[in-house]
Parts: structure tokens; sequence; C-alpha cells
């Protein structure tokens, strides 16, 4: 295949991170001057998916991390994701992790990320998604917005910081994701126990002012805690979950040990990821028993696989790491399989 030939002697021997801004550039360009409408898919009606009071062209969208700065989103949808997950965002604007930061395991069709939420702020991203929206109106997809913990703020005035970024950032999305579970951010992690999760979610369910909440977790916390989480989401009356996140684990990879070691901490993402985030959905759709959404990604490679998740539980699916091996049309042709 075209795409295979051009991963394998230009972006493989590419820098990730520099990768991913040539690709986005490419993307920016291309919808710029229409061509990413050549790839759009035609409604029929099959596939459309109703969830927490929004429409859904079809199941499969974009996670975020792609489009940290809601600067591609008409482009994306043109490309065929249903909905399009931006950021994470923070409030206050910060630069990331020192680089190198993002690393391929070609072999395992993975990632390995420490971004550590590189963005603009929630003021200019809320700037331009209200733009945007004028611009484009329904021609949009669905938008998330992923938000998260700024660096700078300590654990203990996490609420406050997630409820500006719920204020500025709410008016302009459809729907916020709630992100304590990405492993690059000094202790976010700890806010995924309930009596530390509580507190945020009630305070960004003030905020969005009735726009649809979810939660995103991560794929390692034991089976008690997502529980835990989901009975949380239920008494909160959020709209759903988002599982899972990135993994810390690194077991049963095919690349060299060596290498993986040299790339450090981060959060794997990719294919290794399908078997636990196939099991995390279980246990949430047993916990939920259909009472909220759950949005399932990690993993997913293949309109099939995308479909074990539907059939699985899930209300909606998303993906990112396949789309880098699988090249520009993966959306298109995953979304394509549900409306036939």
């Amino acid at each position: 295949m075209f795409y295979s030939f051009v991963f394998k002697n230009v972006f493989a021997r590419m820098d990730p991170e520099r990768a991913h801004h040539l690709v986005m550039f490419v993307i920016r360009v291309s919808g710029a001057i229409g061509l990413t409408k050549l790839a759009r898919l035609s409604r029929t009606g099959r596939g459309e998916v109703q969830a927490f009071g929004l429409h859904f062209d079809a199941p499969f969208g974009l996670a975020a991390g792609f489009d940290k700065n809601a600067v591609a989103i008409k482009a994306l949808g043109d490309l065929g994701f249903s909905h399009v997950e931006i950021g994470t965002v923070t409030a206050i604007a910060q630069d990331g992790n020192e680089k190198p930061r993002l690393f391929r395991l070609i072999a395992d069709r993975a990632l390995i990320n420490r971004m550590g939420f590189n963005n603009q702020g929630a003021q200019a991203i809320a700037n331009r998604l209200e733009k945007l929206r004028a611009k484009h109106g329904s021609a949009l997809p669905v938008i998330g917005v992923n938000i998260g913990k700024s660096k700078v703020v300590d654990v203990e005035l996490a609420q406050e910081d997630y409820r500006k970024s719920a204020r500025l950032l709410a008016p302009h999305a459809d729907y916020l994701a709630v992100n304590v579970s990405s492993p690059n951010t000094p202790g976010l992690r700890s806010l995924q126990s309930v009596e530390a999760l509580e507190p945020i979610l009630q305070a960004v369910l003030e905020e969005a002012k009735g726009k649809p909440v979810l939660v995103k977790i991560a794929p390692d916390l034991a089976n008690a805690d997502i529980a835990a989480v989901a009975d949380l989401a239920l008494d909160l009356g959020l709209a759903g979950v988002i599982a899972t996140n990135t993994t810390i684990g690194r077991e049963n990879l095919r690349t060299d040990s060596a290498k993986v070691s040299a790339a450090g901490a981060g959060g794997l993402s990719g294919a290794p990821l399908k078997a636990r985030s196939l099991e995390v959905l279980r246990l949430l759709h047993a916990r939920t028993n259909g009472r909220a959404a759950i949005i399932s990604v990690g993993g997913i490679e293949t309109p099939e696989e995308a479909a074990e998740r539907i059939a699985n539980g899930a209300t909606l699916v998303q993906g990112y790491t396949g789309w880098i091996y699988s090249g520009p049309l993966w959306a298109r042709k995953i979304n394509k399989s549900f409306t036939k």
C-alpha cells in the first residue's frame, strides 16, 4: 500500500514529534483548500448513534492527544471521524515536558509518550473554538474537549484549576472529558481516587451548565477502583466514562527491551492495550448496566475490533495510535463499516 511505503521510508525515519507536526500541517492545508472533503462519508442513516443528548453520524472518533489546540477539527471530521476530542487542554498554557517525549514501537504498532499536556491554554483554545463554530456551524463533527490539570498547580488546588478550564471551554464544547489519568503530569493519577475525584467532577459539572461531562480513566486502575469510579459517575449523573487512557505497563512487547528502556517513562498506547481496554469496557458495562455511556479507546485498529467494542457495551469508540500506522483513511474505513 502507498501509505505503508510512505510510513516506512519517510515518517519512520523522522523524529516522531516532528512527523506529527508535518502531518498536522498537511491536514490543515488539505482542509483549507478542500481536499479533505473528498474523503467525507456520505450520510446513510445507518450506524448513527444518539448518546448523552448528542447525535453522532457514526461511532468512531478521534481520541484526545492528536489535535491538542483545536486547529484541524473540520478537516479531521472530513477524514472520517464522527467526533474529535481535542486537548488535553489546561487552564494555564504550558510547553509540556522536555524533548524527546514521543517514541515509536513499530514492532508493537504502539507509541510511548510523555508529552505533558503541551497546549496553548483554555482561553486561547476557547477563542479558537468560538470562531470555528461561527465559521463552520453544523459542518463540524461533534467536538469533545478534554481538560487536565495545569502542571504548575498543586494537586490540592486541582479542583479550581479544572473549574476554570470548564468555565472557559464548556460554552464551545459539545461535551467535556475530565482527564485524571495521564501518567505524564506529576500527581495527576492520584486524582482518580473517589475522594479526590468527586469534588473535581462536581466543580466541572457546575461550570458545564448542562453540557455532558465524562471522566477518562487509566487501564492501570485495579478492578475495584474501576467499579468505584463507575459508581461515582452514576451517583453524580455524569454522561459517561472514557476507558482507557495510556498505560505505564510494558508487558509482552515485541520491541527490543533495550529500546523500550531507552524510551523511558511515559504512557504506552496502541495495539498492546487491546486486551486490557476490552476487559475494562466489560467491567464498566456490567457495573453501569446501560445507565451511563462508555467510550471505549485503546488498541483499536480494525473495523472488526471497533465492532467488538460496541458488541461488548461501548456506546462510542475512539482511536489515535492506529491512525499513525494505518494511514489517513483509517477512520473512514472503520466508520464506513458501520454504515453498510
